[in-house]
């Protein structure tokens, strides 16, 4: 099982799960095997696999606490909810002293929209094996409900209780997450605007923040305007700008007014305070991600972009995008740019939060 673990930590997917399925044929009365195998499944998006799974448990080890709440589990994943619950109750009455069974019918009741069930059943979860997925998701509940303070809480008893310094990080992540959505108080994350739940989701700030259909989308050099005024109010100053991707005119403009020389990727000096600029994200080129990747770990810097397509949000990873400032978002082609209006007064205060992607940064050349 040690084994199992290890190559699950280190990403090693496919190695865990064949670990997993060879230690359960040798051991198939492991519950604790069953359990992990089926959360690597989870992880993974592959629900039909961790039914099956939940199958072959419920086929080990008949109709008891322990099958059910995987299978429950199973369903949620699934998006069958009201099946899931109706299960996971069939494994209360079964044993009622199972943590998981508990933990798993309060994300059920969460799904459903029954926050107070799902925050009694969490309770009963940890006190019976306190366990930090238990506080996060307890975390996740009360942040959904605008209860940023006590979801704050929760999530530092996650950090607390982590095993692992993976745990540990998610959860400080999530601690991050709560305090900028908190920025917003007394709103609920669902009474955001898009750019704000990007905030509070990543920490990247987006100049064009107010969403509206009685104003066209902003053109490049309105874009630039809004980030040079941001600059200027910030008191940012950059020792070069760096280009990615195709060399627009707008990035002569920018340059002359941060009174900085424009260079290309190959000249980057990641002492100098750069500010790395590109028309929208370039996830699938190298040199985009060695520089942005530099800029974030010396934590000296600035990543700007024109516009991006946010696929969703919240995001599955939260600094999927790499960019510290974002102009405006886009739809997917064919579709353009947002009719969103630029608010550089809400930028400001957004690149100043403690929270955000930029506060630990330096970003005044010497």
């Amino acid at each position: 099982m040690a084994r199992a673990r290890y190559l699950a930590r280190e990403g090693r997917v496919a190695d865990a799960e064949k670990a997993y399925r060879d230690l359960l044929a040798e051991h198939p009365d492991l519950k604790p095997g069953w359990a992990e195998c089926f959360e690597l499944l989870r992880r993974q998006g592959r629900k039909d696999d961790a039914l099956r799974l939940a199958e072959g448990a419920r086929a080990q080890f008949g109709d008891s606490a322990f099958s059910l709440a995987l299978k429950g589990a199973a369903l949620i994943e699934l998006e069958r909810y009201r099946e899931a619950l109706g299960t996971l109750e069939q494994a209360v009455d079964s044993d009622p002293d199972l943590a998981l069974v508990w933990h798993e019918l309060g994300y059920a009741a969460f799904r459903l929209g029954d926050r107070n069930r799902a925050l009694l059943a969490l309770d009963r979860a940890f006190g019976l094996e306190p366990h930090t997925e238990t506080l996060r998701l307890r975390g996740r509940i009360l942040r959904d409900a605008g209860r940023y303070q006590a979801a704050e809480v929760a999530y530092e008893g996650a950090a607390q209780a982590a095993e692992h310094a993976e745990q540990r990080a998610a959860a400080e992540r999530e601690i991050g997450v709560t305090q900028r959505y908190a920025f917003y108080a007394p709103r609920r994350p669902d009474e955001l605007t898009s750019a704000e739940r990007w905030f509070a989701e990543t920490g990247t700030v987006v100049l064009a923040s107010q969403e509206g259909t009685d104003v066209p989308p902003p053109d490049d050099a309105a874009l630039a305007a809004a980030f040079l005024d941001l600059a200027r109010d910030s008191g940012w100053r950059f020792g070069q700008v760096v280009t990615l991707g195709p060399a627009l005119p707008v990035w002569r403009t920018l340059a002359d007014a941060l009174r900085a020389p424009l260079v290309g990727g190959a000249s980057f000096d990641p002492a100098a305070c750069p500010l790395v600029v590109a028309q929208r994200p370039q996830p699938a080129d190298a040199g985009w991600s060695t520089l942005t990747a530099s800029v974030a770990e010396r934590a000296t810097g600035l990543v700007f972009v024109l516009e991006h397509v946010p696929l969703s949000v919240p995001l599955p990873e939260p600094t999927s995008t790499a960019a510290d400032v974002i102009g405006v978002f886009a739809d997917p082609p064919p579709g353009g740019r947002r009719p969103q209006r630029l608010n550089v007064a809400h930028a400001l205060s957004e690149a100043q939060h403690p929270a955000g992607r930029l506060a630990h940064r330096r970003l005044v050349r010497e």
